[in-house]
């Protein structure tokens, strides 16, 4: 058994850092082809390092996008590491870094294209890339991280977060480029975002079996947490221990695997978990605001 789940593990993390580096170069090329020749800035941590390099270029020393990228995310690798997880934290803090790397290494390309074409490409780029990497379980730093964190604290969907986020970038992008510039750079971000929710559909729903031993500290974390109906299966035995444990079969969406991962392993670290996606679901189900 634990050479099995050392296995899945393994696997597990090599599909993560894989996903990362796809990540990596997916933003890279979306910066350094599309996005910085067409003077259009992209969405999150990433546009706002844009914005920073812009107005630092009369400075002897110009603050490149790819260091202000990783140093915009310091502070949300230290809220992740403590609100979220350490291993959650250190992926998503490799993945930043691979990017930064990956921004530095490709250089921009001094061909000029057309600012749509740039909005386009770029945006299906990097959004192919950042959902990837989302569907993989591991963040690309930024507003991921702090979405996480402000939904958990004030229950506001990220949505509205990203909105007012992008919309400071897509003004800062009229005042330094022009108001034209300023609609690329809104319907790149636009592009960005759906394609991000195509490639990851964080609206999937997920199937959850728990077989446990300790099964009231799990409904009590779940119900108190995250206020999912639950049914209980009583009287199971493991086929290898023969001792008496409990499955219990709950539906989330997939934006809640964080919450209810820490729920079971704080609860009950030696339970077994299985997470499948669902196809659809009917009856009682209550939609929730998404990170």
């Amino acid at each position: 058994m634990n050479k099995l789940e050392d296995l899945s593990r393994q696997h597990d993390s090599i599909s993560k850092i894989s996903a990362g580096i796809v990540y990596a170069l997916a933003v890279a090329i979306a910066l350094n082809f599309f996005w910085t020749p067409g003077h259009i800035y992209a969405s999150g941590i990433t546009g706002f390092a844009q914005i920073i390099h812009s107005l630092s270029k009369h400075l002897p020393i110009p603050l490149a996008t790819s260091v202000m990228y990783f140093v915009l995310n310091i502070p949300l690798f230290i809220i992740g590491w403590l609100k979220i997880g350490h291993r959650f934290t250190i992926f998503t803090l490799l993945t930043v870094l691979l990017a930064s790397i990956m921004m530095r290494v490709i250089g921009p390309v001094k061909i000029s294209y057309d600012p749509i074409i740039c909005a386009v490409f770029g945006g299906v780029i990097n959004g192919v890339g950042t959902g990837l990497a989302l569907k993989t379980g591991i963040s690309t730093g930024g507003l991921d991280i702090l979405g996480i964190v402000l939904r958990k604290k004030t229950g506001k969907s990220f949505g509205t977060i990203n909105i007012a986020f992008n919309l400071v970038i897509v003004v800062c992008a009229g005042f330094v480029f022009g108001w034209s510039r300023a609609l690329y750079t809104a319907l790149n971000i636009f592009i960005n975002g759906r394609v991000i929710d195509n490639v990851y559909n964080q609206h999937q729903k997920m199937q959850v079996l728990i077989v446990t031993e300790k099964p009231k500290h799990i409904i009590d974390g779940i119900q108190n947490k995250m206020h999912r109906g639950i049914t209980i299966l009583h009287d199971v035995e493991g086929a290898y221990s023969h001792t008496e444990k409990t499955v219990l079969l709950t539906v989330i969406d997939r934006y809640d695997m964080y919450d209810i991962e820490k729920i079971v392993s704080k609860s009950d670290p030696y339970a077994f978990m299985s997470i499948s996606q669902v196809t659809t679901v009917h009856g009682r189900f209550v939609e929730q605001k998404p990170v």
